[in-house]
């Protein structure tokens, strides 16, 4: 079989989900990112306990929906490991797109957090595009292994870098937590804080809350 794979570019069409309003009372502007399997619209509800008047929540979504079995259910995935470059250079695009229709005033605070996959999508953003977050929340979710304690430099000495995980997470063994603990201290130093927490793999909502 003589195959060729050739690459096109073209415009797309995405949604993306806010909580609350932004105004000038707005303290803390939220960009979130969900895992895997979630809709924008419904990872949401993790964060409506947060003081609706100083927190505006911004969720961006995922761009490839499928089916989960065996109810049916539509979900989202961000990324796979087939042409990751290109699928994340697309995300990009679509990320400064919904950063560009939201107009984020300077004086707020900016929190990114991401949950799971949405670890990957979050810290990528952050670096390709020199972000300035007073925090930086990672939950339960893996570093992009290109990601270097250089690319970090960048980062305001005031921001602050938080890692969730549940110490009974489905996903991430004792040796796998270890790794990702040692590699966020590398990265990150000083400004780490490591946030475990008894449960499996699951949004923490008490520390959500206890962010702000």
């Amino acid at each position: 079989m003589n195959s060729t794979e050739k690459e096109i570019t073209y415009t797309t069409t995405n949604s993306y989900t806010t909580l609350n309003t932004l105004t000038d009372n707005t303290k803390n502007i939220w960009l979130v990112c969900h895992g895997m399997g979630y809709l924008s619209k419904y990872f949401l509800k993790y964060f409506k306990d947060l003081n609706p008047a100083e927190n505006y929540i911004i969720a961006p979504q995922a761009p490839s929906k499928y089916y989960i079995q065996p109810k049916m259910h539509v979900g989202a995935n961000w990324l796979t490991r087939d042409n990751t470059h290109a699928g994340m250079q697309n995300i990009l695009n679509y990320l400064d797109t919904v950063m560009e229709a939201e107009a984020i005033p300077e004086d707020k605070n900016l929190i990114i957090f991401g949950y799971s996959q949405g670890v990957s999508i979050a810290t990528r953003f952050a670096v390709k595009r020199k972000l300035q977050p007073t925090q930086l929340v990672l939950h339960s979710g893996g570093i992009p292994v290109e990601l270097t304690a250089k690319d970090f430099e960048y980062l305001s000495d005031n921001t602050k870098v938080k890692l969730i995980y549940g110490t009974q997470d489905q996903y991430l063994d004792e040796a796998r937590i270890e790794i990702e603990r040692q590699r966020a201290h590398e990265l990150f130093g000083n400004r780490l804080e490591v946030l475990p927490f008894d449960g499996k793999h699951i949004v923490n909502v008490d520390y959500i809350n206890a962010l702000v």
